[in-house]
């Protein structure tokens, strides 16, 4: 029997899945592309996904009935569209776990600059209007030290930001989702519900993943349950924020600040609203982006897809 085939869907894939994959089956190799991946696609066995582009029923009906299994370097998949796999009997994982205290450094990293007026600062220097007749006063911030931090998501990359926050001796942590969870009681969260979250926290942070409940949970209600000095910190997807909301909140000072890793549309135009906000810090989407976490998480796909084949467990199957 002739090996199986597996098309990488994306010519930037760290070599350490390229090497596993390569140790037992055929692999084609395209660009992330969707003319690209569709002219590849048909005959396939299995595919490595890393892309922003909709993986639906006609990328499926092109590949064939032989398509076995999927592993996404990824742990979100909301552009996935995981029922038909389903239907399908096609098996998919994803990779959780592994970008966790990547993504949870970005969110520390976004906390402190939001709050610290990081824009505002550098614009400063840049224009010239630094001076020491600025007076005490001038670009005040708010303190992480002893402040209630709200988590909206207590999944592995809510936890992590957890952990971290605690060393900044806030006074508490308030965490949100469809249940209390054990791992809460373990770092000392308390469970509460959305609004007692939005209306409590100094430091608004969602970290959940993006579905039909929480597709554009933020929003102008949402915001304006928000305390006026509190600080909005997304590390989760973009469609989760209604960003004309978020852009209207943020002008009208209904909140203090902002501190993104995630919008939509990505990449976001130059000329964007929320660009010219002194008080929005952005950056584009690079929770996962160290070298560690990217082969790690290249290595979790191969794998996953390597088991399937064998007809072995993924490691974090999905499907």
């Amino acid at each position: 029997m002739g090996k199986f085939k597996v098309l990488v869907a994306n010519n930037t894939i760290p070599q350490i899945a390229h090497d596993l994959l390569k140790s037992e089956c055929e692999v084609r190799v395209c660009e992330a592309e969707r003319e690209q991946i569709l002219q590849n696609i048909p005959g396939i066995d299995a595919m490595l996904w890393s892309s922003h582009l909709q993986l639906d029923k006609e990328m499926l009906d092109k590949a064939g009935p032989q398509l076995k299994v999927i592993g996404t370097m990824s742990a979100g998949y909301d552009n996935i569209d995981v029922e038909e796999l389903k239907k399908r009997g096609i098996k998919f994982g994803n990779t959780p776990g592994v970008l966790d205290d990547a993504v949870a450094d970005i969110a520390v990293l976004l906390i402190l600059a939001a709050s610290r007026r990081y824009i505002e600062g550098r614009q400063a220097i840049e224009d010239c209007s630094w001076s020491h007749k600025n007076g005490t006063q001038w670009l005040l911030g708010q303190d992480v030290s002893g402040a209630t931090i709200g988590i909206v998501g207590l999944g592995g990359i809510g936890q992590a930001i957890a952990h971290r926050v605690k060393c900044f001796n806030v006074a508490k942590i308030l965490y949100t989702g469809h249940k209390e969870k054990p791992e809460g009681k373990a770092i000392g969260a308390e469970f509460v519900s959305l609004d007692a979250l939005l209306k409590n926290s100094d430091f608004v942070i969602c970290s959940a993943p993006l579905t039909k409940e929480t597709d554009k949970m933020f929003n102008a209600e949402s915001f304006s349950k928000m305390k006026k000095t509190s600080i909005f910190v997304n590390v989760s997807r973009g469609a989760l924020v209604n960003q004309p909301d978020l852009v209207r909140a943020l002008k009208e000072k209904q909140i203090f600040a902002a501190g993104l890793d995630v919008m939509t549309p990505e990449p976001l135009p130059p000329d964007h609203e929320l660009l010219r906000l002194s008080n929005c810090v952005i950056i584009p989407h690079l929770g996962s982006a160290t070298w560690k976490t990217r082969n790690a998480m290249a290595e979790r796909a191969a794998k996953n897809i390597l088991n399937a084949l064998k007809g072995e467990p993924m490691i974090s199957p999905v499907v």
